[in-house]
């Protein structure tokens, strides 16, 4: 290996990221010089000379600062390890990693390690997805002013907006304008944040430093910080004395899991491409990135515990299709668990349909089949016969055993009891975990912010989708006769939600009166499985125009003819319920329509709440937004205990998490 003198170790942003390794060459003096006196230099780049001393546990949490991701074993851009004194990383201003070998706090050796990417291409394409990965903490769509946002380094502010200011002018060479950058210095013309504090203090962050502001997500309405008081540094230190107590206590939970192991998967190239081969569509960039993930996490010898976020028709079938054939190459068995027969039905159809030509065996396991069938079905499953089963909790029962269970892939995750989702991980420690959801529940977002679970968020809509146009407003029958009509008008179907069994036949005629030519059908929990799968299989052969049904409709069918949907009381769903159910239209190129419905006398404080949430979120991939204002919502005692929702009051959320999850790595050392 190569001996360095000294190595640069620049920060992933925006405006590194725009640059070529050679560019970093050419211009180290000027970079070093800036850091200097620059604030964006200094706080963004390291460094680091052989023989000097530096605060090796200082080093560690700027690398974490940086962005930079801790893993095991450094393969690409933007990852570092630590073991001892020995920091393996892979600066993103460089094509080839080094490794820095400390003693104590001097740096003895700089040496060049065989891990590079000799395809500038790819070196890029890895660097982009790495900058999203740290936006989980920051997402800042959609922000209106009067939004309380968090600065790492200044606390809780009023957002105010954007504005463009034209300020003193420095060099203007390329170095200066990235010192522009920093919140001391700017030059023009240059785009800012605009936040207040206490007192009426401003502070102006440059649009491209986000992943120092984050949302505030508390459950109180917050207390303005003042600007550059020590109040807020003792805050946070206080606090996070507080959560590194915390996370002690988490990962004594999950000891267990984190102590399991099994063989790591073998990638079968072959059967992948196979698969890959018959889907229709185009991956989009966060599916392929989710899939990338699931094969990292399947390569380690660690159980994997993954979820995959991302709204309705946005491809997490695809993935967990994906996943399920490796599981399935390495000789090892699949679960699939859903939370209604229909939506197992649906699954079962679609795994048989694209795994048609690969030696893989696809099962179904619901109350729809008999005795016989079911009593075979398990035999087979037992044998070894069969490599996929889908079906509901059902697969949860006793009598269902397996012969080499590896893979349990929960779709639509928040249906599910933590007893239920833990029922097979307890007989087998070492079973990898992938979950499904729109909108995941608040215990499993915190436990993701936390790092205790790894999360991929799918959140590009797949080609010509287009957002859903949601209308919230006082229930009108007018306006649902033009509705419905105008659907049925350009060939279209319609689902109508009213959740009231006992008068869903009254509501049938009422619509008759509105749409006389219509044919409607009729759906509700109450009803034979057997019926209710014929229903929806006359619905998707466009034999029933009007779908009238409860919330049985809420998962996870994909009819693509389905354009508008009303549902009659909405004041009476959860948030992330409204959301789930929203995304049952819009799952093609035409254009949809969500008709959310209410009664005046209905809307109570958090009613309107919730509703506002639902019209602010309207844009395509917004699940996990919602999902995070359904968590503040409803609030965090039942996930943390109340002693530590207190603790998030005072610096919001996404920044206590943030906190814990650092705290979370640093005890895992």
């Amino acid at each position: 290996m190569d001996k360095l003198n000294s190595t640069l170790i620049v920060s992933i942003t925006p405006y590194f990221l725009e640059k070529e390794a050679v560019w970093f060459e050419e211009n180290l003096e000027k970079v070093l010089r800036a850091g200097k006196t620059q604030s964006f230099f200094y706080d963004n780049t390291a460094f680091l000379e052989k023989g000097k001393n530096y605060n090796f546990s200082q080093f560690l949490r700027k690398l974490d600062e940086m962005g930079y991701e801790r893993v095991f074993v450094v393969r690409e851009p933007g990852e570092f390890s630590q073991r001892g004194g020995i920091v393996d990383i892979f600066p993103i201003n460089a094509m080839q990693s080094v490794r820095l070998d400390f003693l104590g706090n001097k740096l003895e050796i700089i040496e060049l390690l065989d891990i590079k990417i000799d395809d500038e291409k790819k070196y890029k394409e890895i660097l982009k997805k790495r900058l999203k990965s740290q936006k989980i903490f920051s997402d800042l769509k959609n922000l209106k002013p009067g939004d309380y946002l968090v600065h790492l380094d200044h606390g809780i502010a009023r957002y105010c907006g954007i504005e463009k200011f034209d300020l003193v002018k420095y060099e203007t060479s390329d170095i200066a304008q990235a010192c522009a950058m920093s919140d001391v210095n700017a030059t023009s013309p240059n785009t800012y944040y605009v936040l207040e504090y206490a007192q009426n203090d401003k502070l102006y962050v440059p649009v491209g430093l986000e992943r120092k502001l984050s949302r505030y997500v508390g459950f109180a309405d917050p207390k303005i910080s003042r600007l550059a008081s020590l109040l807020w540094q003792k805050t946070k230190n206080k606090l996070k004395k507080e959560i590194e107590k915390l996370a002690k206590e988490l990962l004594n939970l999950y000891a267990k899991k984190e102590v399991a192991r099994r063989a790591p998967y073998q990638m079968d190239e072959e059967l992948e491409s196979e698969l890959r081969s018959s889907f229709l569509y185009e991956e989009t960039p966060d599916q392929l990135q989710a899939i990338e993930n699931i094969k990292k996490d399947l390569s380690g010898d660690a159980p994997m515990d993954r979820i995959v976020c991302g709204d309705v028709g946005f491809g997490k079938t695809e993935v967990a299709m994906r996943t399920a054939l490796m599981s399935a190459s390495n000789n090892k068995q699949t679960a699939i668990i859903c939370p209604t027969t229909i939506l197992a039905n649906q699954h079962f159809n679609n795994f048989k349909k694209r795994f048609e030509r690969l030696p893989v065996k696809i099962s179904q396991l619901t109350r729809l089949k008999t005795k016989t069938e079911q009593k075979k079905i398990l035999r087979d499953l037992e044998e070894g016969r069969i490599d996929i089963l889908i079906g509901t909790h059902r697969i949860l029962s006793s009598d269902v055993k397996f012969k080499s269970l590896q893979l349990l892939i929960i779709d639509d995750e928040q249906r599910f009891g933590v007893k239920q989702k833990e029922a097979l991980r307890e007989k087998n420690p070492s079973l990898d975990i992938l979950s499904l959801s729109a909108t995941p529940i608040p215990r499993t977002i915190y436990l993701a912010l936390s790092s205790f679970k790894n999360i991929s968020l799918v959140q590009t809509p797949p080609q010509g989708r287009t957002a859903i146009n949601t209308k919230i407003l006082p229930y009108n029958i007018k306006l649902i006769k033009k509705a419905i009509n105008s659907e049925l008008k350009r060939s279209g179907q319609v689902y109508f939600l009213h959740n009231r069994v006992e008068s869903l036949e009254k509501k049938r005629d009422e619509i008759k009166n509105l749409a006389p030519s219509a044919k409607i059908g009729l759906m509700h929990g109450r009803m034979p499985e057997k019926k209710i799968i014929k229903i929806m299989d006359d619905f998707q052969n466009q034999k029933i125009d009007v779908l009238l049904a409860t919330t049985i409709i809420e998962n996870g069918l994909d009819l693509p003819n389905v354009n508008t949907i009303i549902i009659e009381d909405a004041s009476r769903l959860g948030l992330s319920q409204a959301h789930q159910i929203r995304g049952r239209v819009g799952r093609s190129n035409i254009n949809s329509f969500a008709y959310f419905l209410f009664n005046p006398k209905h809307m109570t404080s958090l009613v309107k709440e919730r509703l506002r949430a639902l019209e602010d979120a309207k844009e395509l991939g917004a699940g996990y937004r919602i999902a995070i204002k359904d968590l503040e919502i409803r609030g965090a005692g039942n996930i943390l205990g109340r002693e530590q929702s207190g603790a998030i009051n005072k610096i919001g959320l996404n920044l206590y998490s943030q906190i814990l999850s650092e705290a979370v790595e640093k005890l895992r050392q």
